[in-house]
C-alpha cells in the first residue's frame, strides 16, 4: 500500500504543477516560456514542479502594481518644481514692479 501512495503523490504534484502552469498568465512566468516550463515539469517530475513554483512563477506580491508614490515623496516631481535663482530673481523683480505701480496715485480724468 505504501508503494502505491508515493507514485500517486508524485503524479498529483505533477498534475497540480501543470494545471497551475497552464492557468498562470504569461506575464507572471519568469525565465523561459510556458511551453519549456511544461516540458521541465513533465521530464523532471518532482524537481520540475519545485523549480516551477520556486523560480518559474512570479509571486503574486511581486506582480502587484508598483507602489503609489505621492508627489511630496517623488524626487522627480520635486525636482521639476524647484526654482533656480534666475526664477527667484524674476519673481522679486515683478513683485517690485507691481509694488511700484500700487504706489502711484490714481490719475484724474
Amino acid at each position: 500500500m505504501a508503494r502505491l501512495i508515493v507514485p500517486i503523490v508524485i503524479i498529483a504534484f505533477m498534475i497540480f504543477a501543470i494545471v497551475d502552469l497552464l492557468l498562470t498568465p504569461p506575464t507572471r512566468v519568469r525565465g523561459v516560456p510556458k511551453l519549456v516550463w511544461a516540458a521541465i515539469v513533465i521530464l523532471l517530475p518532482i524537481v520540475g514542479g519545485i523549480l516551477w513554483f520556486w523560480i518559474g512563477k512570479e509571486s503574486a506580491r511581486s506582480a502587484e502594481a508598483p507602489r503609489m508614490v505621492h508627489p511630496d515623496d517623488d524626487p522627480t516631481f520635486l525636482a521639476t518644481i524647484r526654482r533656480d535663482e534666475e526664477q527667484d530673481e524674476r519673481i522679486r523683480r515683478l513683485e517690485q514692479e507691481l509694488a511700484d505701480l500700487d504706489d502711484d496715485p490714481p490719475k484724474e480724468k
